[in-house]
């Protein structure tokens, strides 16, 4: 389906907005916002303006209400830069609106469930809430909001994202139990607990609470956007996942012209192993970002294709469908500028899709050739997705026998390791020592020393089930489980390695490579029942693509063969 752009120049109809609005517009009427850099302009969206329903402007001028709720929807599904448009907009026309500052503050904070935020906007958020504290609230619950968010920009030259997430979380739980019947309260409250989640928390205790706050308002509010969205966010792990499932599959209709709402049901999909539903939901997303891009800079992709698209050919490749995987890979590499350019998902995205057509397919040559993409992003700060290239590279060497190649590339996971650590971003230096314990491994079999090849591994397969997947990847370039598993398999050790297969298949169900990797080890062991079983699942996976895949020819050779047995 062709999305068609749609320009809201006016807000007269539906969304009340002015000609304030335009980026030529006079802003006389607040000339304290002359030093603070505001994102106005055009309101640009794909589509009807359909992005779920809300009710919470407070004191506004009545003719604005309906834009602010309007702000507040994109906020959910977390289009800031066209909810600050709104926010601002606002100002423009009630600079005494206490809660548009909070609204413009919210877009300007920008993912809170990043690992870290831009100094720049920062910066900007700080000084804004400066202003906002000059002016006199309408009620006492709006001083609290803006106190809340406040929290966050407090002193951020000094403390770490975390420290600041777990202080706003602390004041949005006040807030809570203080107003029990505000919906947004408890919305947002819920959406502080998920963000102050420590991902190496495997009891998932914030996700379950956060979770618990949102079924319990989804009932009552079943269009409400911020509510399906942050559902989907709890529940994204393999033991969670089947709990969001029928949010997951609501999401894109409540919000159907956000790009972001139309790709975040894949999160769940990916986790349950519903390729062809992945598949659907990041072409829907993909295209409504290009349409958004072509408007806002056309000479630029915007992150929300970019992250569709590793989604997208993480998908196809567990369908064995190299062909369309590599169709949307050869889109990446023509991208050459992004937007904002700042942007963690971008930079991993681009570097996560060859690698994983590399790795997937097993092709240990072309693994050894992945170089860094062309696109302008300033690469020197993207440790952890760097790593992945690292790490991608050296498994390529480890599996041709190329030890001493493997080594330096393991020297360089080391020296980004290092500076992770030095950053205080534990979450991205645990995921890549992960990664040095498996390419430990890998160089130690390429040694030809097993005892110690199977040491490091175990290691990898250790840490990785004692961590949690970050949402902006469908998964891990290749599963611990799933690579220790292709060491027993290498090690001639195919009882181990079926073990190893089946506890991979539970936290990623319907992976193509370890599906072929159970039936491959059960064959070994001349388990042809069990053999058959998953080159069934194989062939059931692939069966509506048209694949070149030797695994699936295999497969069906297998099955023919033993028809009589089965």
């Amino acid at each position: 389906m062709t999305l068609k752009f749609k320009i809201l120049l006016s807000f007269s109809l539906l969304l009340c907005f002015s000609s304030c609005n335009n980026k030529n517009s006079n802003v006389s009427q607040l000339p304290t916002f002359d030093n603070i850099e505001l994102n106005r302009g055009d309101l640009l969206l794909c589509g009807d303006p359909n992005f779920g329903e809300v009710n919470f402007s407070l004191s506004c001028r009545y003719d604005l209400r309906e834009t602010f709720n309007l702000g507040l929807t994109l906020i959910h599904s977390f289009e800031y830069a066209e909810a600050e448009k709104v926010f601002v907009s606002i100002l423009d026309n009630d600079p005494e609106c206490l809660m548009a500052y909070w609204g413009t503050a919210m877009s300007i904070l920008n993912h809170p469930l990043s690992f870290k935020q831009n100094p720049k906007s920062l910066k900007r958020g700080e000084e804004l809430l400066k202003i906002a504290k000059t002016l006199s609230p309408n009620n006492e619950r709006e001083m609290d909001y803006i106190d809340a968010v406040s929290i966050y920009f407090k002193n951020w030259q000094n403390l770490d994202t975390q420290t600041r997430k777990l202080n706003y979380e602390s004041k949005m739980e006040e807030l809570y139990y203080k107003y029990p019947d505000d919906v947004e309260t408890a919305v947002f409250y819920s959406l502080s607990i998920l963000a102050a989640a420590d991902l190496n928390d495997k009891t998932y205790a914030k996700q379950k609470k956060s979770g618990e706050i949102l079924e319990k308002l989804f009932e009552k509010y079943p269009n409400h956007p911020g509510i399906a969205h942050y559902i989907i966010h709890n529940y994204d792990s393999p033991e969670l996942a089947h709990m969001a499932l029928t949010t997951a599959r609501k999401y894109a209709v409540i919000a159907p012209s956000s790009a972001h709402a139309q790709h975040m049901p894949s999160h769940i999909f990916t986790r349950l192993g519903l390729w062809k539903e992945s598949i659907t939901s990041n072409i829907d997303s993909a295209e409504s970002a290009v349409c958004y891009a072509e408007s806002v800079n056309p000479d630029a992709n915007w992150v929300s294709e970019i992250h569709a698209l590793d989604y997208l050919v993480y998908a196809y490749l567990q369908l064995g469908d190299n062909e369309k995987a590599q169709i949307e890979m050869d889109k990446m590499q023509e991208i050459k500028q992004i937007f904002p350019t700042d942007h963690f998902a971008s930079a991993y995205a681009l570097i996560a899709v060859p690698a994983r057509l590399a790795i997937e397919n097993k092709n240990w040559e072309l693994a050894t050739q992945l170089q860094l993409p062309k696109t302008k992003l300033d690469w020197d700060k993207a440790h952890w997705p760097k790593a992945m290239l690292h790490f991608s590279r050296a498994l390529g060497y480890a599996n041709n026998g190329n030890s001493s190649a493997a080594e330096q590339e393991l020297k360089s996971l080391i020296v980004l390791r290092d500076k992770l650590n030095e950053a205080k971003n534990t979450y991205e230096s645990g995921q890549v020592t992960i990664q040095i314990e498996a390419i430990r491994g890998w160089i130690e079999y390429s040694k030809g020393n097993s005892k110690k090849a199977v040491e490091f591994m175990k290691l990898a397969s250790d840490l990785e089930s004692k961590t949690s997947k970050a949402a902006v990847t469908p998964g891990e370039i290749i599963p611990a489980d799933e690579l220790l598993a292709d060491l027993y398999m290498a090690l001639n050790k195919p009882k181990e390695a079926l073990q190893a297969y089946k506890l991979n298949l539970e936290g990623h169900p319907f992976r193509f490579n370890g599906i072929y990797g159970a039936a491959k080890a059960a064959e070994k062991l001349n388990n042809i029942k069990l053999a058959a079983y998953y080159f069934d699942q194989l062939v059931k996976l692939s069966s509506d693509t048209i694949s070149s895949r030797l695994e699936i020819s295999e497969a069906k050779d297998f099955l023919a063969k033993n028809s009589n047995i089965i």
